[in-house]
């Protein structure tokens, strides 16, 4: 018997599609409908069947109509019960982007192991180190997590984890309030990827909702928390580090850092830059190897506090930018693009969490 919405336990757990697609949306996350039995969006008029017009030109979701995928979905209740009622078989589809999701969809497909360079992009893998038994994106995924001496995510807990029918796992979090935004890759691209069968799924794109039921089978939720929790800062670097990073309105990479401030600017309290030193030595120290260094988790580390010495009125936002971006500079010159928006990430992170001097950061 399904279990009705108002019985259901905080988070995604059961009940009809309907049910589910509505507790979704409720949490404001727009949903659109998959092909029964598929995890593919399901599509409508004929010329979207037919993929003859962009989704800007569909007058189906003028009409209220599904198509497009990502493009149609919604989080109106109204809306969601016509598809639903239309068709109870449908599965749900949440667009990541619009959501604010970043979902680590972890592959276990049988693949020939590629050349380990490829395993953990931009991370290189000495030849002394024994790969036997790698075979996974549960396996680089565990050795990513290992490598920056960070819990494995597959192990989180906290947030909503996924089993896939293919034996995979989707890993839910919230993206980082603020920015920086971050797209989708698949985890076998030469270009942009995380780890070797490791796809990210966040703008641009939509992820399966759990109790989904395909073909293969469904899509079920793991024990324990039933939200996403927030994305943990050092997967915010390791995303920013690997290319993921979308364009936004931040400030232009390439202008040059000063460390003069502006006629008649605060001067930052002393004691916010004293509790940001040691942090800012070890971005500094980075400067001393080429790689290996952890170098993003160290600045992303250091601008979390900062934001949060900000928040507290510790430390003037301005202030902080600087002694950020002149240490970050020092150690890695050559990218000045990414080293803004690992900054501007971690000061947006560390501004929901004021810090006092006195407190640990």
């Amino acid at each position: 018997m399904p279990v009705h919405s108002e019985n259901l336990p905080p988070g995604v757990s059961g009940g009809t599609a309907l049910d589910v697609a509505s507790w979704l949306a409720g949490r404001g996350y727009p949903v659109h409908p998959l092909a029964p039995g598929t995890k593919t969006p399901a599509p409508n008029c004929p010329d979207c069947r037919g993929g003859g017009h962009p989704a800007q030109d569909c007058p189906c979701h003028a009409l209220g109509r599904w198509c497009h995928g990502f493009h149609a979905a919604t989080t109106d209740l109204r809306t969601l019960r016509a598809w639903w009622e239309t068709e109870p078989g449908f599965g749900i589809g949440v667009a990541c982007g619009p959501a604010g999701l970043v979902v680590i969809d972890v592959d276990a497909h049988a693949e020939q192991l590629p050349d380990r360079q490829r395993l953990l992009p931009g991370i290189p893998i000495d030849d002394r180190v024994d790969l036997t038994g790698l075979q996974s994106g549960f396996d680089t995924l565990a050795l990513l997590a290992a490598y920056r001496s960070r819990p494995n995510p597959c192990e989180d807990t906290s947030t909503l984890r996924v089993r896939t029918p293919s034996g995979g796992m989707h890993i839910w979090y919230r993206a980082p309030r603020g920015g920086p935004r971050l797209r989708c890759s698949s985890g076998s691209s030469p270009k942009v990827a995380l780890a070797w069968q490791v796809d990210v799924r966040a703008v641009g794109g939509y992820i399966v909702a759990p109790t989904t039921r395909t073909a293969a089978g469904v899509y079920e939720p793991l024990p324990g928390a039933r939200v996403p929790a927030a994305l943990p800062l050092w997967l915010i670097a390791e995303l920013a580090r690997t290319g993921h990073t979308v364009e936004a309105p931040v400030a232009p990479s390439d202008a040059p850092v000063t460390p003069s401030r502006p006629r008649g600017a605060k001067t930052a309290p002393k004691g916010g830059q004293r509790l940001l030193t040691g942090l800012l030595d070890e971005v500094r120290a980075c400067g001393a190897s080429p790689s290996g260094t952890a170098f993003s988790e160290k600045l992303n580390r250091a601008a979390f506090t900062a934001g949060g010495l900000s928040a507290a009125g510790h430390l003037t936002g301005p202030e902080a930018r600087r002694l950020l971006l002149e240490a970050a500079d020092h150690a890695r010159p050559h990218q000045p693009r990414r080293n803004v928006l690992i900054v501007e990430a971690g000061l947006r992170a560390g501004s929901d969490r004021p810090i006092h001097p006195k407190e640990r950061p």
